[in-house]
C-alpha cells in the first residue's frame, strides 16, 4: 500500500484529511451503481473485498448528540453497545438529512474522515483483526485503504464491540 497520487480523487475531504496527516493509504474507486441501495455490499463486491472488511460508517443520536459508529457492512449496528462505548444510555439512528447537513456528506458516501464538524467516532473492534480495512472515501464509488489504527488515530476514536450479526 503507498499513498494515492490520484488527485482527481483526492477532491473528497476525507481523501485530503488522509493525505494531510502523511498516512498510508489507498484509494479504490468502482463504478456506482445508482440503483444500488446497499452501498457497502456494492463496495466489496466491486472491489472484491470480503464484507468483514468492508466497514460502513452510520450516524446515530446518542442521548441526543450525534455521533458515528463504523461497524463492518456484514453485520449491524448493536445501538445499546454504541451508547454504552461512549458513556451514553440510548441510541438511535439519526435522521438522514440532518446527517448530511452535519458531515457534509450524502448517505452512502459518509466518511468517517474530514466531516464538517468533528463527531464522536466508535470503531468496531473487529477493525483491529485485520492489517487493513476499507471504508468510504467520501464520496459512492470510492473506499480507502488503510490499517485500522490510522482510521482510529485520524478520527480521533475509540473502539469498542458495537457490531452485531447481520
Amino acid at each position: 500500500m503507498s499513498k494515492s497520487r490520484n488527485r482527481g480523487d483526492r477532491k473528497t475531504p476525507a481523501a485530503v484529511a488522509l493525505a494531510q496527516a502523511g498516512a498510508d493509504f489507498t484509494l479504490h474507486p468502482y463504478e456506482h451503481d445508482a440503483n444500488a441501495q446497499a452501498y457497502g455490499e456494492e463496495a466489496a463486491d466491486a472491489l472484491g473485498v470480503p464484507y468483514e472488511r468492508i466497514f460502513k460508517t452510520l450516524v446515530a443520536e446518542v442521548d441526543g448528540e450525534l455521533a458515528v459508529a463504523v461497524v463492518p457492512v456484514a453485520g449491524r449496528l448493536d445501538l445499546k453497545a454504541l451508547a454504552s462505548a461512549l458513556g451514553g444510555k440510548r441510541a438511535s439512528m439519526a435522521d438522514a438529512a440532518k446527517v448530511e447537513r452535519v458531515t457534509g456528506y450524502v448517505v452512502g458516501g459518509i466518511s468517517p474522515l474530514g466531516q464538517r464538524r468533528r463527531l464522536p467516532t466508535v470503531v468496531d473492534a473487529s477493525a483491529l483483526d485485520f492489517e487493513t480495512v476499507y471504508f468510504s472515501a467520501g464520496r459512492r464509488g470510492l473506499q480507502v485503504e488503510t490499517a485500522p489504527a490510522e482510521l482510529v488515530r485520524l478520527a480521533e476514536a475509540v473502539t469498542a464491540p458495537i457490531g452485531k450479526a447481520g
